[in-house]
């Protein structure tokens, strides 16, 4: 009878694990749906780690962006999501969309993720999309956007499931900063285009060779080259982008002085020519490279 016991209390207590784990598996998912969705009313407006001016930036957003809003219940600050960063804004930036209909792109960040007839999980599936698949979002409802899909299917998508985006393009990029993080640590060579030394448009002259691109080597004349589309604001950059900077002292009266390739949450990767770094990850939102950044071009 003791035997008996032991094997229903040892199952009592797995099942109330398991459905512990389950719970907190929903609270995390909750926890990532948002709660609102807002507009950016200052421009290059700084997405923080933290809910403090002191805290680190994570990205610069533009004025009149739509943001995913995480928390609303700070005080002066919301938490907010946007082209896949999550961080902190200051409230006196930004306003909560009340009629909860806007318009906005929208990126697909999972597989399999269902568009619903009805903003909730018991309605009909219309679509499954998958991952970098690009929407265009209609509006807000009880932690789901409404979204309009490629070939015209209209429904609702979970929020957690999209990151609200400004591009309408998904960047196939990635290969290219995965290709430029093996050189770090390189040696800065002046005119060196090649493993062995980079300066910095050999560095990205390189890295985008590897990939199929053929660019000039010097910072003005790949930004001047036509290539791709420019990118004005850092936080419209994707990964693999190229970045560009003109510092006045340094540019010898060229349109440029310095050139790198973004890497995600307002870092870039470039060879560097200070004290002989070489090639290094640098912080692009604030400092010497922020007051300098030019543009950027998507390829």
């Amino acid at each position: 009878m003791t035997h008996f016991i032991s094997k229903a209390a040892k199952v009592l207590f797995f099942s109330a694990a398991a459905t512990m784990l389950l719970a907190g598996f929903a609270m995390a998912a909750e926890e990532d749906m948002a709660v609102a969705v807002g507009a950016t009313t200052g421009s290059s407006l700084r997405l923080r780690a933290e809910a403090s001016t002191s805290a680190d930036i994570v990205a610069t957003l533009d004025k009149g962006v739509a943001v995913s809003v995480l928390d609303n219940t700070l005080d002066g600050w919301y938490q907010v999501a946007f082209n896949g960063n999550t961080g902190f804004v200051s409230a006196d930036y930004m306003v909560i969309d009340q009629d909860n209909v806007f318009e906005s792109y929208g990126r697909v960040n999972a597989n399999g993720v269902n568009v619903r007839a009805d903003a909730n999980t018991d309605s009909e599936i219309l679509a499954s999309i998958d991952t970098d698949t690009i929407v265009t979002v209609n509006g807000f409802v009880d932690g789901w956007y409404d979204v309009t899909c490629k070939y015209g299917t209209e429904g609702y998508i979970r929020s957690d499931f999209v990151d609200l985006t400004t591009s309408s393009t998904v960047s196939s990029n990635s290969g290219i900063v995965d290709t430029a993080k093996k050189h770090l640590g390189t040696r800065y060579v002046y005119g060196g285009a090649a493993p062995g030394g980079f300066d910095c448009s050999g560095f990205t002259m390189y890295v985008y060779n590897q990939h199929g691109y053929s660019l000039p080597h010097s910072a003005s004349s790949q930004w001047q080259s036509g290539i791709g589309t420019k990118v004005w604001s850092i936080g419209a950059l994707q990964p693999g982008d190229l970045v560009f900077f003109n510092d006045p002292s340094r540019n010898a009266g060229k349109a440029c002085s310095h050139a790198g390739i973004y890497v995600g949450n307002g870092q870039f990767i470039h060879s560097s020519s200070s004290k002989s770094n070489g090639v290094i990850i640098s912080d692009l939102t604030s400092g010497y490279y922020n007051t300098y950044f030019v543009g950027g071009i998507h390829v």
